[in-house]
């Protein structure tokens, strides 16, 4: 660049003069019309002079506790900077009221000031106990769910089971699920068949019908409504009835994604803006940036029982400052303002299992609702009512801070002349190393609810205990205790203590014993040593003491891949006249699982075999699979045969000849990850995409369409009358088709993929339009074929 002389400066620096003043009047004009900037606005700009009679107005660019905030007026006195109370108070600053104004930066207690008048500018840092800054809310980012999508279909699960004992002894059995689905819901109905045949006797078969529902979902209202056979929705202190009739409620099944429980939130303050790394019980869960001030971050709640957080603040300098906190997490809390509710209204569902359409006669109705009243306190509430009874009761869990969780419950019944109560009371807490859980409930008077009427009586008294301890090198012990008793019986208590320890990383070694406390003379031991050989081979040796006898036992089994294949296992058991031993080989195929085996003990024996598996129809082809219990996925690849699908990157199979493969089991109301392996397609394939989000219904399927278009591709060589390449950058449009056309590129060479088996090509070039015409071969490899040189030829003028 060449350099100005001073000769050559003044004329630009009359120039300044002469128009400085009218961009500052047409700017002026400007902002009147547009309205002050608050990025450009200074704050203390319209405050009176801070100069004293040695000192001078300055406007500096500011940073407080590393954060900028502009530029600030201040007045420089001397080197002392003075700035108004009115200014400091809306920068942050904690000032007393009635204090001198203006301020002097320097007469706050610990404020430092890092002062540059050369560059103008000050950085400030002040302890957070003369700020009032506000509040930064940190959140664990979630997931956030794509939209839920179903397909119809039809759905057959089924389990045979037959055994062939000695002589004509024999036995089959068939349980069957058939289930329709789409946008309307999920219809589906359970049956068991038995055909049974004893030695030298006939066939003796039955039949009957378990559940027939239909059932539909609001995902956005996290509601379900199901209409036929159902349980009632039942709490820790209640009992769930098998009904027939409708059911409609909360179901927070419908968003996985979505936090439920109480979250910790953890509090602490930051002097400068910092990296900030969460650490739940030694595992780093969040990591994020917070600026100067105090903080919040509210945590997921990946932990159960109580545990130690720690967070670390790491500033620009490097310097590092930890904040312990204690947490308690429970599922047995719903986070604040958060409800779950279910109501049921319908006819008792009798002899289940064993008639088919059996119902009361009397409806009954029942309601449950839980509300999260805040994050440490959850109440409950449960009616029940049928002709002659009613019963409702209320519950709450309680969480005492790092103590535990404290839970109680009361219930009422009357009817037909008859009452009574129920109260009902338990504590739980954990941690890493200890755990202890008591509960326990009891009945007064003829307290009754709608199971009892058709079934047994609740418990008159019945309790529980366990404690739990696990060391660093001898192991983990518990000790337990149960206790029942029903009206007119004895009562049935019993304890147990075990002990487990991990003697290598293969080797384990487990001692449980049970005593009666009621019959002292019944009683069990059991020691048992189990070898991990690899992943899925183990073998196990015990010892068991049982009243009077004593066995010992020996086994080894192999588990079937997850992927598909063999498996095996097989058992003795020596003692007492309790002789015998069972072997079974397993097979997980593509279609189902096969087992066979066969089993003796005690001079009985018999050889049985079982298989289960799927049928589906959908997307207008049937489709055999494993037993599918939950959501699943039909991967379309728009008749493409042979193309790699994965699930969540791992590979499932490939699609079948019509370009169709089923995928399963998906996780229902999930982000499911689906794709293809676009790297085994042929090169004239167009796809519009590779990877694909399926987020199915429970206990449905969903299409997952892949855009595969096969098409006519070449490379093609363009060249002009004279056998030259066409000029870089001319025009081609193919067969008079819509859209942008495609460029030359270089020796005239041009990839199209909108061929049709005869072409004609229109090329623009700078000397004028030509054009060319030509057949399409498909490659029989699937290659892009290269074509040409063509000669493009100039139309004949008319």
């Amino acid at each position: 660049m060449a350099r100005r002389t001073k000769a050559s400066r003044w004329p630009s620096v009359l120039a300044e003069v002469l128009l400085l003043p009218l961009a500052l009047l047409a700017g002026g004009a400007q902002v009147a019309d547009a309205g002050p900037d608050p990025a450009t606005q200074i704050a203390g700009a319209s405050d009176d002079s801070l100069a004293s009679a040695n000192g001078q107005d300055v406007y500096l660019d500011m940073t407080l506790n590393g954060s900028a905030r502009g530029i600030v007026h201040f007045g420089d006195r001397g080197g002392q900077l003075w700035a108004p109370a009115a200014s400091l108070r809306a920068l942050g600053f904690v000032l007393p009221a009635g204090g001198p104004d203006p301020v002097r930066l320097q007469s706050l207690a610990g404020l430092q000031v890092q002062y540059d008048a050369q560059q103008q500018r000050v950085l400030l840092t002040a302890p957070l106990s003369l700020l009032k800054l506000p509040e930064t809310a940190l959140t664990v980012p979630g997931i956030t769910p794509h939209r839920v999508t179903t397909s119809p279909g039809l759905l057959l699960n089924y389990d045979l089971y037959g055994t062939q004992g000695e002589g004509s002894a024999a036995s089959l059995s068939a349980f069957t699920e058939l289930r329709a689905f789409g946008a309307w819901g999920v219809a589906s109905s359970t049956a068991l068949s038995q055909q049974t045949r004893a030695d030298g006797g006939a066939w003796q078969r039955q039949s009957v019908r378990l559940d027939t529902a239909w059932s539909h979902s609001w995902p956005d209202k996290l509601l379900t409504l199901r209409v036929g056979d159902t349980l009632t929705d039942a709490l820790t202190w209640t009992r769930a009835t098998r009904i027939g009739g409708l059911q409609i409620g909360s179901n927070f099944a419908l968003q996985p994604y979505q936090i439920t429980t109480p979250v910790p939130a953890l509090l602490g303050s930051a002097t400068l803006p910092s990296q900030l790394d969460l650490y739940v019980n030694g595992m780093r869960q969040f990591n994020g940036q917070v600026p100067a001030g105090p903080f919040q971050l509210n945590t997921l709640p990946n932990i159960s029982g109580a545990g130690n957080a720690q967070v670390v603040l790491t500033d620009a300098f490097g310097r590092s400052t930890t904040l312990n906190f204690s947490l308690y997490g429970t599922q047995q809390l719903l986070k604040q303002g958060l409800s779950s509710w279910s109501i049921e209204l319908g006819r008792v569902r009798q002899n289940y299992g064993l008639v088919s359409n059996d119902y009361g006669r009397d409806l009954v109705a029942s309601g449950t609702w839980r509300y999260g009243l805040s994050n440490s306190f959850t109440v409950e509430t449960h009616g029940e009512a049928t002709a002659g009874l009613g019963e409702a009761g209320a519950g709450g869990a309680w969480l005492l801070g790092r103590s535990g969780v404290l839970t109680g419950s009361l219930a009422h019944s009357g009817g037909s002349g008859q009452s009574g109560s129920q109260l009902g009371l338990g504590y739980n807490w954990t941690d890493s190393r200890f755990n202890v859980a008591f509960s326990g409930t009891r009945t007064e008077g003829a307290y009754q609810d709608v199971a009892a009427l058709y079934g047994s009586l609740p418990a008159r008294a019945s309790g529980s205990a366990t404690v739990g301890y696990n060391t660093d090198h001898i192991g983990s012990f518990s000790l337990s205790y149960l206790s029942q008793q029903y009206l007119g019986q004895t009562a049935s208590r019993y304890a147990s203590a075990g002990w487990f320890k991990s003697l290598s990383r293969a080797t384990t070694l487990s001692v449980t014993a049970n005593q009666d406390l009621v019959n002292r003379n019944l009683r069990s031991v059991f020691v048992n040593l189990t070898l991990a050989l690899d992943a899925r081979t183990s073998v196990s040796t015990g010892l068991q003491h049982d009243n009077s006898s004593n066995f010992v036992t020996a086994s080894t089994s192999r588990a079937t891949p997850t992927e598909g294949g063999w498996g095996w296992n097989a058992a003795l058991r020596q003692g007492d006249d309790q002789n015998g031993g069972q072997g079974e080989l397993d097979y997980l195929g593509r279609y189902g699982r096969y087992a066979a085996g066969v089993s003796a003990f005690n001079g009985t024996r018999y050889a049985y075999g079982d298989a289960n598996g799927a049928l589906v129809f959908m997307g207008g082809h049937p489709f055999a699979a494993r037993q599918i219990n939950d959501a699943f996925a039909l991967v379309s690849t728009d008749g493409v045969p042979g193309v790699p699908v994965l699930l969540e990157n791992r590979p499932v199979g490939r699609t079948d000849r019509n370009g169709q493969l089923l995928v399963t089991p998906l996780n229902a109301y999930q982000n499911n990850q689906l794709a293809i392996d676009p790297m085994q397609l042929p090169a004239d394939m167009r796809i519009a995409r590779v990877r694909a989000i399926a987020t199915p219904s429970d206990r449905a399927g969903t299409l997952v369409n892949f855009d595969i278009t096969p098409v006519r591709a070449a490379s093609i060589v363009l060249v002009d009358a004279a056998g030259k390449p066409l000029p870089l950058g001319s025009l081609v449009r193919v067969n008079a088709q819509p859209g942008k056309p495609t460029l030359v590129g270089y020796d005239g060479e041009v990839y199209l993929d909108t061929l049709d088996t005869r072409n004609v090509l229109t090329v623009q070039t700078p000397a004028g339009a030509c054009t060319v015409r030509f057949d399409y071969h498909k490659d029989t490899g699937g290659s892009i074929p290269q074509i040409g040189p063509l000669r493009c030829t100039k139309e004949a003028s008319p």
